[in-house]
């Protein structure tokens, strides 16, 4: 049985050297640049010494919410408008938010829409009509409104995406009323769960469904093609967009959800925003905030 003085050495070091009948055990810590080290040896009080020197190096804990907070304190958001943006580093499993607001969806819903669409084919053990298929891709290539309302029935309008998202992990999304696809309301981080479904190896979707939509995503109209693919490495992105001016205020929601490549960093991410002056200007402001974002995770923290 080791004696209570090996015993010490192990929980401290969490390793055992002894040498000899009457071990001696010591345990020094040690900081360089931000990692711990930690040392430990045995040694025979006989004179045969055995001495083994394990050296672990901890690495700093970076903040990437705090990274992200200190970035979007440099991107200009106008007076009443809000923003919000969850981002993940496929690579290094790195993630960021910023935000917590609710906010509608307008046409990045489509993606959800189609995810739902798939799932409930994959249950019934069926691949999509020719119909369906013909409105998934008007949908997503071209955001087609009139497409996407009839898969919206074809789900089963909220009641249909609400069961849909509560298999994806999503916990804080709900469909909009009656025909109103596009003011179902979301969050950033939700949006992210979304994208590790469709983008993701751990996921409800079967990899023929993901990577359907994967490719519809990546085929986004010209013209469309803004948002997050501003920060791409050239046509590294698969995303989709959505815009949709309020009656009531006369301001705009724009967002942006996808898969972007960035200085050679393979991120998830969506950005939502609302209360914009013009589409423009909300562009203009979910590109800065995805160029934020992707700076947090891909950062030192040095």
């Amino acid at each position: 049985m080791a004696s209570p003085r090996t015993l010490a050495c192990a929980a401290l070091a969490s390793v055992v050297i002894a040498g000899g009948t009457a071990g001696a055990c010591y345990v020094q810590a040690r900081a360089h640049s931000g990692a711990g080290v930690v040392s430990s040896a045995a040694a025979s009080s006989t004179g045969e010494a055995a001495v083994e020197q394990v050296e672990t190096v901890v690495e700093p804990v970076v903040d990437r919410d705090a990274l992200l907070a200190r970035a979007m304190a440099e991107v200009s958001v106008a007076d009443g408008a809000e923003v919000s943006v969850a981002v993940l580093d496929l690579g290094t499993g790195e993630r960021a938010g910023y935000g917590d607001g609710s906010f509608d969806t307008a046409s990045i819903v489509k993606v959800d829409i189609l995810a739902a669409l798939l799932l409930q084919a994959q249950d019934a053990g069926r691949g999509l009509t020719v119909a369906e298929e013909a409105y998934a891709t008007a949908m997503i290539v071209s955001s087609d409104n009139a497409s996407a309302s009839a898969l919206w029935r074809a789900i089963g309008r909220a009641e249909g995406l609400d069961a849909a998202n509560e298999r994806f992990g999503l916990t804080a999304t709900e469909g909009g009323d009656g025909t109103l696809w596009g003011l179902t309301r979301t969050t950033a981080a939700d949006q992210l769960t979304l994208l590790g479904q469709v983008f993701g190896d751990d996921s409800k979707l079967s990899a023929a469904s993901r990577t359907y939509l994967r490719e519809l995503m990546g085929r986004i109209d010209a013209g469309q093609d803004w948002g997050v693919s501003a920060v791409a490495d050239g046509s590294s992105w698969a995303l989709k967009n959505g815009w949709l001016p309020r009656t009531a205020t006369g301001l705009w929601d724009v967002n942006s959800i996808g898969r972007v490549t960035a200085d050679g960093h393979d991120c998830l991410l969506a950005v939502l925003s609302d209360g914009n002056a013009t589409k423009e200007r909300g562009v203009a402001l979910v590109e800065a905030v995805a160029g934020a974002a992707v700076r947090a995770v891909g950062a030192s923290g040095s």
